[in-house]
C-alpha cells in the first residue's frame, strides 16, 4: 500500500470515529439487557427518577418473576446516575453486591434484579450505537422502514397494561389498502412495493406523531398505536391519514395508481383486557369500512 493510500485509510477511519462520537453525544445514558428474552434491548435513562419494576407504569417495565412492582430507581442528574433499591422483596444487586444507599453507576456496571441483568452505558457512550442498529434491524420492516409486527404486538400489550394501571386513554388505528391485490395483478408487484414504501413515507412524514407506534402488520395492513389518545381524537387522526392517502399522487412508471384505504378505530375501555382484545375491535371496524363502500373510517361499536 502506498503512503498516500495509507494516509487516506487513516483519514477515513478518523472521520468515521469522529462521526460515531458525534452521534453518540446525542444519546442519553441507558441500560442494556444482557441475556434472556429481552437480550440486546436498550432502555434510555432520562433526567430525573427512572423507576424499574413490574408495574406497567414504571419508566422501565419488566414483568418478570422475582421483580417487585417498583424494584429500584436510577436518579439521573446530568452526566451522573445513582441507583437506589426501593424496598424490593429480593433486593437489587450492583456487580453482584446487594445495593446499600445510592451508589453512582460507572460504565459497564451490571445491575441485577431477579433473572434480569442490566448493563449501564453512560451518556455519549459509542458502544450503544451498535445495539441501536441491531435493535432497529430486529424491529423494523425492511420494505417500508416501519416497525414490524413483533415490535407492534409487544408495544400493544405494554400500552394496554399501562392503561389498566393508570386509566390513561389509548387508541388503535388499523388501515388496509383497498383492492391491493388488483393493483398488484394489474400493475405488477414492483408497483405494489412502490405504493407500500411511498405510503409509509407519506404517513410517517405528515400524519404520525412522535409518540405513536406506526407499524406494518402484514401485507397491505398497517397499524398506529396512539397512547394518551381518546376515541374522538383517534378518529380525527384516522380521517386525516385517509385523506392523505386519497389526495396523494402515487405515480409509478408514468402511471397514476389507484390507492385508497379502509380504516378502523377502537379505544381502550370496558371489555378490553389484552392487546388482542383491542386489536380485534379495531379490526372489526375495518370490516365495517369495507362493507360500507371502502375509503372511509369507522370506529368500533359494541
Amino acid at each position: 500500500m502506498s503512503d498516500d493510500n495509507a494516509t487516506l485509510v487513516i483519514t477515513d477511519i478518523k472521520a468515521a470515529l469522529a462521526a460515531a462520537d458525534k452521534e453518540a453525544e446525542s444519546k442519553p445514558a441507558c441500560f442494556l439487557v444482557v441475556g434472556g428474552d429481552l437480550n440486546g434491548t436498550l432502555f434510555d435513562l432520562l433526567d430525573g427518577d427512572n423507576i424499574v419494576g413490574r408495574n406497567a407504569d414504571c419508566t422501565i417495565p419488566l414483568d418478570f418473576q422475582g421483580i417487585s412492582r417498583q424494584h429500584f430507581k436510577v436518579v439521573v442528574n446530568g452526566d451522573t446516575s445513582n441507583v437506589q433499591d426501593m424496598g424490593s422483596s429480593n433486593g437489587t444487586f450492583l456487580n453482584n453486591q446487594k445495593i446499600e444507599g445510592s451508589p453512582e453507576l460507572q460504565k459497564g456496571d451490571m445491575v441485577k434484579i431477579g433473572s434480569i441483568a442490566l448493563k449501564y452505558l453512560p451518556v455519549g457512550d459509542t458502544e450503544r450505537l451498535t445495539y441501536d442498529k441491531l435493535h432497529q434491524e430486529a424491529n423494523t420492516d425492511g420494505l417500508t422502514q416501519c416497525y414490524n409486527k413483533m415490535y407492534f404486538n409487544n408495544m400493544l400489550d405494554l400500552e394496554v397494561k399501562k392503561s389498566k394501571v393508570t386509566g390513561a386513554p389509548l387508541s388503535l388505528i388499523i388501515f388496509d389498502l383497498d383492492h391491493f391485490k388488483h393493483l398488484n395483478d394489474n400493475y405488477g408487484h414492483d408497483a405494489g412495493d412502490y405504493v407500500l414504501k411511498e405510503m409509509a413515507k407519506l404517513l410517517r412524514d405528515n400524519g404520525i406523531r412522535s409518540g405513536d407506534t406506526f407499524a406494518r402488520y402484514g401485507g397491505e395492513e398497517f397499524v398506529v398505536l396512539l397512547p394518551k389518545t381518546n376515541l374522538k381524537q383517534a378518529f380525527e387522526i384516522a380521517e386525516r391519514l385517509r385523506r392523505l392517502v386519497e389526495d396523494h399522487h402515487f405515480v409509478y412508471e408514468d402511471k397514476r395508481l389507484p390507492v385508497l384505504a379502509s380504516i378502523g378505530v377502537a379505544d381502550y375501555r370496558q371489555g378490553v383486557n389484552t392487546g388482542t382484545d383491542l386489536f380485534k375491535r379495531a379490526d372489526s371496524a375495518v370490516y365495517k369500512s369495507k362493507e360500507g363502500g371502502r375509503n372511509q373510517v369507522n370506529f368500533y361499536r359494541a
